[in-house]
């Protein structure tokens, strides 16, 4: 299929129901991606084989700053995404287009690493591009065409959405879909930490590249236990909502350093490297010594660490037995570790600026004790995470967007699907 063939094949309706299978609807979704077909034949014109791919959004469910001490998450795709056309051009360079950003154009001859795109999208592609080559597979040149529905420092991770897109993209047209899902996202992780500059866990790339709840457990970084949590989000009666504080993330780089590295300095005392090799038995016997070596914060810190890492697996293993409730106690527990142990809720360079700890007041009290509420994602700045009653959605929204402004509020799905070509 090329891409005029992937256009008029929209343009019929002949490929709704992969769409709806995606979407849980067609017809908004086919608009959309026939905009983006029209696009990339209208701008480049690529006559090889084409197709439709998709990177979602993902959210941390359970195990707020526990990956970087190789301990357990549990993480969930959504369903806003990044959409691509894309089609083979025949050439050894990417040439892509997202909306509200310049094209970009990525020579796959040379894929070293380059200082100039630290931080940059060029960086991310050829970081793909050469994560599959490392795995033996040959990238080809392609166009395409991209529109993003995942906002930007929400905590949602739009550079790990971005990354599976690339690599589905490049599965797909160079890889005979040969590569899983969890190797697409050891491979996002790559580009981010060595092309990109950002040295994050795997838990972004994973949460999107996987699909629906995933639960993984980093003991073993280097082969994470990856399972994945059957269980139906649409039948719990409840909406998630992403609480967009808009509060600024600018200057923050410190205060979300500091926690890894406070963590870490704990996990010295024992002579460690991370957390999660830390006897907590022993841990709790040298408290005296860790306040005088450490300082309490650290050790309020890694008080959240055990408790946190425990309750991930907790949390997955309630909705792997289809008990809701017990989630929902679980993240509230979550959301309180976060704010009073982690202490990430704000800056101390700032107290005045406390709008993430407003938030999580203000949906606590707008949930009147049922549904759950945390911090989402680094913290200090962004965005709360709230599982609502399906009847208070519009008392909850009305009540959040009062204080922080219209569409503050998002309601979100988890989707079952994660990175995909879906055409």
């Amino acid at each position: 299929m090329d891409i005029r063939q992937l256009a008029a094949g929209l343009s019929g309706g002949a490929f709704d129901s992969a769409l709806r299978e995606l979407y849980g609807e067609a017809a908004a979704s086919r608009a959309r991606a026939l905009e983006l077909a029209e696009k990339l034949a209208k701008t480049w014109s690529p006559t090889g084989r084409a197709g439709l791919f998709s990177g979602p959004g993902r959210t941390e469910l359970g195990g707020n700053h526990t990956d970087h001490q190789h301990g357990r998450v549990l993480c969930g795709s959504v369903d806003l995404d990044i959409l691509a056309a894309a089609a083979l051009n025949g050439t050894d360079a990417v040439r892509m287009e997202s909306r509200g950003y310049g094209p970009i154009t990525v020579e796959l001859s040379d894929l070293a690493p380059r200082a100039e795109e630290y931080g940059t999208t060029a960086g991310l592609v050829r970081g793909v591009a050469a994560g599959v080559k490392r795995l033996g597979y040959e990238p080809r040149g392609f166009d395409a065409c991209a529109v993003s529905s995942v906002m930007s420092g929400s905590g949602l991770s739009s550079s790990a959405a971005f990354e599976v897109l690339v690599g589905n993209i490049l599965n797909a047209l160079c890889c005979g879909g040969a590569l899983d899902p969890v190797e697409i996202a050891k491979i996002g992780q790559y580009a981010e930490n060595v092309y990109f500059g950002k040295p994050c866990g795997l838990m972004d790339q994973m949460g999107s590249s996987v699909g629906g709840a995933v639960a993984i457990d980093f003991a073993d970084p280097a082969v994470p236990a990856v399972t994945p949590v059957s269980f139906d989000f649409s039948a719990s009666g409840h909406g998630l909502c992403i609480v967009d504080t808009r509060s600024d993330h600018a200057d923050l780089t410190d205060d979300y350093a500091a926690i890894p590295q406070e963590m870490g300095a704990v996990a010295a005392f024992f002579g460690k490297e991370r957390l999660r090799e830390v006897d907590e038995g022993a841990f709790r016997a040298s408290l005296p010594r860790l306040r005088d070596v450490c300082g309490d914060r650290a050790v309020l810190r890694a008080m959240h660490f055990f408790a946190e890492d425990r309750r991930a697996g907790q949390e997955a293993d309630a909705l792997q037995r289809g008990d809701f409730q017990a989630f929902l106690g679980l993240v509230n527990e979550s959301g309180l570790s976060s704010q009073l142990l982690l202490q990430n809720s704000w800056s101390p360079k700032s107290p005045e600026k406390q709008a993430v700890s407003l938030a999580l007041a203000l949906g606590r009290e707008l949930l009147r004790g049922e549904g759950a509420v945390r911090v989402h994602g680094g913290g200090f700045a962004g965005t709360v995470q709230a599982f609502v009653p399906e009847a208070r959605i519009p008392a909850f929204k009305a009540g959040v967007e009062a204080v922080f402004g219209g569409g503050a509020c998002h309601v979100l799905h988890i989707r079952a699907r994660g990175g995909a070509a879906i055409l």
